[in-house]
């Protein structure tokens, strides 16, 4: 009911508002001391200007009121899904076989050297960036060193 009522309570508010600032101009200026004319400033003028300010406020809300499309409401819906599904906690699911395709970095002799396909670095076996990495694989020095692949700044495996 208030959204309905926002424009009109708007300039309601305006119409008083300037209604006390003239009437607080009016006083002030049939003054002549300053001590005189600060009751109408006080009780006419700074609350006119409130109001004023208020029912321009009032406006504005309404003013910038934007409805929302059924369109926009879906995309809204499916962002707040794929908000869910990027911040769900990782089932705690311990039944999940292990994968035999890739090299385990942890069992593997200290001295493998891991690369990641596409990856710039070359790994000692149980540095930590190659923890949990699936697509990992051994290489030896002569390959680290024909396809280009710089030692980890984090492990520091041997220049190949």
């Amino acid at each position: 009911m208030l959204r309905a009522l926002g424009p009109y309570l708007g300039w309601i508010s305006c119409t008083i508002g300037v209604l006390l600032c003239g009437l607080g101009w009016y006083g002030v200026s049939g003054e002549r001391y300053a001590v005189r004319q600060i009751p109408y400033l006080a009780s006419a003028t700074a609350p006119g200007v409130a109001l004023i300010v208020g029912g321009l406020v009032l406006l504005a809300a309404r003013a910038c009121a934007v409805e929302v499309t059924p369109e926009q409401e879906q995309l809204r819906l499916q962002v707040a899904a794929l908000y869910g599904l990027l911040t769900e906690p990782m089932p705690d699911d311990d039944t999940t076989a292990p994968d035999t395709t890739t090299p385990d970095t942890t069992t593997l002799e200290p001295g493998a050297l891991l690369a990641v396909p596409g990856g710039g670095t070359y790994h000692r076996s149980g540095c930590s960036l190659m923890d949990g990495r699936q697509d990992a694989e051994r290489i030896t020095p002569a390959t680290a060193a024909d396809r280009g692949l710089r030692p980890c700044p984090l492990c520091d495996p041997p220049e190949a």
